[in-house]
């Protein structure tokens, strides 16, 4: 689908800002693309639409060299989102999406149906918001329409530069898993800028590690973890370094005992205030003896609020549990299904003594390692 053949980027001045870089992404991959500031990660996505033309080498789309493509016309035909989602300001809502349609020549109708489908598609009704302009919209509200933009065309690649690095937590996590949903119904090849690995362990089916302008290692999240293939690797994951032997290692020492909890009568608006003060993306709903029955993420809460009575109603039962007794190998097998990346801990009488999620995970596998080291010295 997209190919990157010894591709390099030298900016003015000599500056090497990507070197000779060769990758393949297949038709319809999530490839998260992440590494430190000025690694070149950035540069290497632009390159992709022409936005920053590249030196050398060969990108080619369904085999063709997009320098021998119109460059207007190929960034017509590529969604591209960006953190400052870069709405027309004067344009409603119906506008801004409806702009690379218009200039690829639909007919009104074609994109008054298409503005309507996807307007839809990103959880805004198109009875309320058509109308609006960009400052009558949260921030999250811009980012689905600049989502919603990027599908206009209907293209075969879409581009997001680091789209929901200013967003609050709850937003950023509402929007990743739309993403998620997004993807699973519409299979876009998706090339993804992030300087957050926790994002890209979500997002990503790969995850393209760089350093430099060179491309280190390029494989699904759990290889990665487990097989950094570069010393740098192993450094710039640091906390998400997984240790030699996480099965002497109990559960208690790779999760957290700071769990909110709510109770299925609760109102929406009460456990999303709750989600908002302690700054989390999920409640834990026990029972009145304090007995675990389920969870109910904000990002559920906040598509509900006006139209249920009480959580009980979208309350949800994770198909990943671990009880006590289990170890971080079993948390470490368990995560890849954790419905949005936490794993409830229970104890004999089935309360709950902890969670653990993708952070308190590696993150405690870090310190570990970091111990071991400090002991083989």
């Amino acid at each position: 689908m997209l190919k990157f053949e010894n591709v390099s980027k030298v900016f003015n001045g000599g500056f090497k800002a990507v070197d000779s870089v060769s990758f393949d992404i297949p038709e319809g991959e999530f490839l998260v693309l992440i590494g430190p500031s000025g690694s070149g990660k950035s540069t290497t996505m632009k390159m992709i639409n022409q936005m920053v033309p590249h030196t050398s080498g060969t990108i080619s789309i369904n085999g063709n060299d997009i320098k021998k493509l119109n460059a207007s016309e190929l960034r017509r035909n590529i969604g591209y989102v960006i953190q400052q989602i870069g709405l027309f300001p004067h344009y409603t809502i119906e506008k801004n999406i409806a702009i690379v349609p218009e200039l690829n020549g639909w007919s009104k109708e074609d994109i008054k149906v298409r503005v309507k489908e996807l307007m839809t598609l990103v959880g805004l009704d198109p009875e309320v918001f058509s109308t609006r302009y960009p400052k009558e919209l949260s921030g999250g509200q811009q980012q689905r329409v600049g989502v919603a933009r990027a599908l206009a065309s209907n293209p075969e690649v879409i581009l997001m530069d680091e789209p929901f690095g200013a967003l609050d937590p709850i937003t950023r996590e509402q929007l990743q898993l739309e993403l998620i949903s997004l993807q699973r119904k519409l299979k876009k090849t998706i090339v993804f800028v992030t300087h957050d690995m926790d994002e890209a362990l979500k997002l990503g089916d790969r995850i393209a590690i760089m350093k430099d302008g060179k491309l280190l290692q390029l494989d699904t999240p759990e290889k990665i973890l487990h097989e950094p293939s570069h010393g740098f690797v192993e450094e710039f994951i640091g906390k998400h370094r997984i240790t030699q032997n996480p099965e002497l290692m109990p559960v208690a020492a790779v999760m957290t005992e700071k769990v909110v909890t709510a109770q299925a009568g609760f109102s929406p608006s009460k456990a999303l205030l709750m989600t908002r003060q302690h700054k989390i993306t999920s409640l834990i709903i026990v029972d009145d003896q304090g007995a675990f029955t389920g969870l109910v993420s904000a990002y559920r809460l906040i598509k509900s609020v006006d139209t249920i009575e009480t959580i009980a109603e979208i309350m949800e039962a994770p198909e990943a549990v671990l009880s006590i007794s289990a170890t971080a190998k079993d948390a470490i097998v368990m995560m890849s299904n954790a419905q949005y990346g936490i794993i409830p801990v229970l104890d004999e009488t089935q309360k709950v003594s902890g969670l653990v999620t993708r952070g308190t995970l590696l993150s405690a596998l870090s310190s570990q390692w970091t111990e071991l080291e400090e002991v083989n010295e």
